[in-house]
């Protein structure tokens, strides 16, 4: 299963290095939005259940992977910026849906407020709108070790916190990666994070989510106490087609950490995204469910 390698223009402001994997069986492509300092090589398991089902995207952003060679990185890009390039996406590749993963949730509820045509569906994965306790002591620690570019203490506190649930093999990759990045790249993530820590309530995501009518699935794990699931169902009051599910006995990283999480999540992206849309729902009804291990 080789993807189509193309680097992408958008708008003359930034080049984006994507992967296109082309099912000849599949009616639909989604663009998968990774998280914070992370690649498209997050994606790997993914792109497995995900194809032939469908056509799959993957892309860096402009300052990370195989698209920081093809960009100056002078300066670090806002969030508008990354919603701005993941429209471009959808409409380069004609997409009907959006996964995203973590952080890069922030871009892709900004991105689908602006109600882009295409997209029928979106999920977003380890999510919240909260900011809570233990994700503000996490970015507070963060910003700590990004400003003084501390590249161990990076890999640490990420392995330490929302990793923690990640198989060794998994956490050691997590560290070779995230200790070894450009500066530019521990900079981009200060920038995020300042952005992020001034966010003292729900208010600005679910402002985005009022703006968007089409169906949403919310997947959270049962264990992460960084964005629970409790936390993302805030989004329910303000979405009219929002679903929930919660991955058993599983963290921040859902499908990476174990063969069972694996299978829930696979479970519930695919049971979402090949069901037949319902007539809409009343805004105040929200549904939850655990996905169970198939």
């Amino acid at each position: 299963m080789r993807p189509e390698i193309a680097v992408l223009d958008i708008q003359g402001q930034h080049r984006v290095y994507t992967e296109f994997y082309r099912s000849e069986t599949a009616e639909k492509t989604i663009v998968l939005v990774n998280g914070s300092l992370a690649t498209t090589a997050s994606f790997a398991q993914t792109v497995r259940y995900l194809h032939p089902h469908f056509n799959v995207v993957l892309y860096d952003q402009p300052y990370a992977g195989q698209s920081k060679p093809h960009n100056l990185n002078h300066h670090p890009i806002r969030k508008e910026d990354e919603a701005a390039i993941l429209l471009e996406l959808i409409e380069h590749f004609a997409a009907e849906h959006v996964l995203s993963f973590s952080w890069g949730g922030a871009a892709t509820l900004l991105a689908l407020a602006q109600r882009p045509r295409r997209i029928e569906k979106a999920i977003l994965s380890s999510f919240s709108p909260l900011v809570n306790a233990a994700m503000r002591d996490y970015l507070e620690r963060g910003v700590q070790v990004l400003g003084a570019c501390d590249r161990p203490g990076v890999g640490h506190l990420i392995n330490s916190t929302i990793g923690k649930y990640l198989p060794s093999l998994f956490k050691r990759y997590n560290f070779r990666h995230v200790s070894s990045l450009a500066e530019h790249e521990y900079a981009q993530m200060h920038f995020h994070i300042s952005e992020v820590l001034e966010l003292i309530n729900a208010q600005y995501y679910t402002r985005c989510a009022d703006a968007i009518d089409i169906p949403m699935l919310f997947v959270n794990g049962e264990w992460d106490e960084y964005t629970t699931p409790e936390d993302a169902r805030l989004f329910g009051t303000h979405l009219c087609k929002a679903q929930f599910r919660t991955i058993d006995n599983a963290g921040h990283f859902l499908d990476m950490e174990h063969k069972s999480a694996l299978q829930q999540t696979r479970d519930a992206l695919l049971g979402f995204l090949q069901s037949t849309p319902s007539l809409a729902r009343p805004r105040t009804l929200a549904v939850e469910s655990h996905a169970l291990a198939s």
